[in-house]
């Protein structure tokens, strides 16, 4: 079963790899795997020796845990010595030139200019002095860079600006407003691939959300989380399921419960994103026949995310109902769990010996189910329905965690800018790599917080900052995230357990 996870997860990781780094470095994407997986396969190798000498179990040594430091700076390094720099634009050296030359020079860029002298003044037109006043427009490749002083409110500034060019142009561009590397503003004009085809305002359509696809996948993954339900949870083994075939029924608790709980998360962005007239596809589940018998699910956004407050709502939404739905799952099968012996394999992730101090969150959940039972001494075997509820958490807290496009990214992004989001995203990748040493079991989703990139995309108006009301919710949402994945401190298990 190692093998085979090991085998997904390095397919994945190359995949991730690539589609990462491409067109960033000249560095070779197997070189850049490698390096970053090999801390994996030397921890693999050294367990599976460990396993097969019959001595009791130990901790890594130090040098292995070094290579989890140690690989991801080199890997970075190894990006920063094959990256690709942009070739700079040698408009600006003919300045001086005259004006034949500069007849010369404004015909090697026709390609640049995707719009001619007079609709060049009809987007002038389009700034008002009063809310932006431009200075100047710079022809890239892909975009046109409106570059001046922002005078009135970001919001207005955008909203008001982003119809006058839609009243000229059409749904032609699209209009992003960001900060440059200063902190200043600027207006970038994107070739719209929608333009033409249909409204850049356009609700959902459902026959792009391929419904037929999405309730594929939702029985599928039904089956699949039923049977490890049923073998791994339940513990049925196949001749028992073969001599009677109707207790392949037992898996369906734990199957009915994860589903529930990671399509309510994934149907809390869908309607977000509905919401803000955001197009996007239904829920699609990830079906696998082991493991937990799903990698969960997901939507796809298929439109531009309007603003920095539709990113916080969109990206919220998901963690915060599946919380919410999880609490009540997991109350109820905790309280309906068998309260065992404290023993040294007792974890988090052990569902035969649930260590209820594992997490803040579990503790206190722990408590209030099972009362007077719970002491300090005690574990916890779950209950299929307490397993769901259990990956839920874990479920949320991933989700959570400040890193580029994850929920959490999206959520720091919105609060922050996109810069200071991406430094956050950094710093939490090694915080998390740290964690492991507390929850070992979370190593392999430490290390893959390392393939997702720490820069999150921007919303078209990334400038316009949120309200106090959802900044206390971003920061409701960080205490959601620590209490689920910090232990809980030995003031409280005392008090409590």
């Amino acid at each position: 079963m190692i093998v085979v996870l090991l085998f997904l997860f390095s397919i994945l990781s190359y995949l991730v790899v690539r589609h990462s780094v491409a067109g960033i470095t000249r560095t070779p994407p197997w070189l850049l795997w490698l390096v970053f997986m090999a801390p994996v396969f030397t921890l693999v190798v050294w367990s599976t020796q460990q396993a097969t000498s019959g001595a009791p179990p130990t901790s890594p040594p130090g040098a292995i845990l070094a290579l989890f430091i140690l690989c991801p700076l080199l890997y970075w390094m190894l990006i920063q010595w094959g990256r690709i720099t942009p070739k700079p634009e040698t408009a600006a050296t003919e300045s001086s030139a005259d004006a034949t030359d500069a007849a010369k020079v404004s015909a090697s860029k026709v390609a640049l200019r995707p719009i001619d002298k007079e609709e060049e003044a009809t987007l002038k037109n389009c700034f008002p002095w009063s809310l932006f006043y431009l200075q100047n427009i710079e022809y890239r490749p892909q975009a046109l860079i409106c570059k001046g002083q922002l005078r009135g409110y970001p919001t207005l500034a955008y909203d008001t600006i982003r119809d006058n060019i839609e009243s000229h142009f059409g749904d032609r561009f699209l209009v992003i407003f960001q900060e440059g590397n200063k902190g200043k503003p600027f207006f970038a004009l994107v070739p719209n691939p929608r333009s033409q085809k249909q409204p850049l305002k356009a609700l959902v359509n459902l026959k792009n959300t391929r419904p037929a696809v999405a309730l594929g996948l939702f029985v599928t993954t039904l089956f699949t989380t039923t049977w490890v339900g049923t073998s791994q949870i339940a513990g049925i083994s196949e001749s028992a399921l073969q001599a009677e075939p109707m207790l392949f029924l037992r898996g369906l608790p734990y199957a009915i419960t994860l589903m529930v709980i990671l399509g309510i998360h994934e149907l809390g962005h869908y309607l977000m994103a509905r919401r803000y007239r955001i197009q996007s596809t239904l829920p699609y589940f990830i079906p696998i026949p082991f493991f937990l018998g799903t990698f969960g699910a997901f939507i796809q956004l298929r439109s531009p995310v309007p603003n920095r407050r539709a990113l916080f709502d969109v990206g919220l939404a998901g963690p915060l109902a599946g919380f919410i739905i999880t609490l009540p799952l997991l109350v109820w099968g905790l309280a309906h769990s068998e309260v065992i012996a404290l023993g040294e394999e007792a974890s988090m992730l052990n569902f035969q010996a649930m260590d209820p101090s594992a997490s803040v969150a579990l503790t206190l959940l722990s408590k209030l189910a099972l009362g007077s039972r719970l002491t300090a001494e005690n574990a916890i075997a779950l209950h299929p329905v307490a397993v769901a509820g259990c990956l839920g958490l874990v479920v949320t807290a991933l989700n959570l965690m400040p890193v580029g496009q994850l929920d959490g990214g999206h959520i720091v992004h919105a609060m922050y800018g996109q810069k200071t989001g991406a430094i956050v995203g950094h710093v939490s990748r090694f915080l998390v790599l740290g964690l492991v040493a507390v929850h070992p079991e979370l190593l392999i989703w430490a290390i893959l917080l390392f393939f997702i990139s720490a820069v999150d995309e921007p919303a078209l108006n990334d400038v316009s900052q949120l309200d106090t009301r959802r900044d206390l919710w971003g920061l409701a949402a960080l205490t959601i995230l620590i209490l689920i994945v910090l232990p809980a401190p030995s003031v409280l298990t005392t008090l409590l357990l």
